[in-house]
C-alpha cells in the first residue's frame, strides 16, 4: 500500500497547479496563481470575467488588466506590472494567453471532480 504525508500531497500540488511566473524587473517578478489556487469566491470572479471577455464591444484591457489583478500574489506587484506594460494590448492578450496555458492542467482536472 502507498503511503504519502500530506507534505508530499501538497508538492505533488505545488508542481502540478504552479503559478505563471512573470519578472518585470530585477526586483519583481507577478506571481499569477493558478484559478485552483484561489478562494473560490476569486475563482468565480475570474469566470465572470473570462464570459464579459466574450461579449461583443467588451473593453477588453480592462478586463485582462482586472484579471491579472485578480491572480496576481500581490496587488503592488499587478500594477508593477500592468505599468510596465503600459496598455498594449497585445501584450496583455499575450500575458493571459500564456497564464491561460499554464493554468488548463488545472482547469481540466477541477471540471472533472
Amino acid at each position: 500500500m502507498a503511503s504519502f504525508s500530506l507534505d508530499d500531497i501538497r508538492a505533488a500540488a505545488d508542481a502540478k497547479y504552479s503559478s505563471t511566473d512573470i519578472t518585470v524587473d530585477e526586483k519583481t517578478t507577478v506571481h499569477l496563481l493558478n484559478p485552483l489556487r484561489l478562494p473560490k469566491e476569486k475563482r468565480d470572479k475570474l469566470v465572470n470575467l473570462q464570459d464579459e471577455m466574450d461579449k461583443d464591444g467588451s473593453d477588453q484591457e480592462q478586463i485582462i488588466a482586472d484579471a491579472i489583478r485578480l491572480v496576481a500574489d500581490h496587488p503592488k506587484k499587478a500594477e508593477a506590472l500592468l505599468s510596465a506594460v503600459g496598455g498594449d494590448l497585445a501584450v496583455l492578450a499575450q500575458i493571459f494567453e500564456t497564464y491561460g496555458k499554464g493554468a488548463q492542467v488545472g482547469e481540466a482536472s477541477a471540471s472533472a471532480s
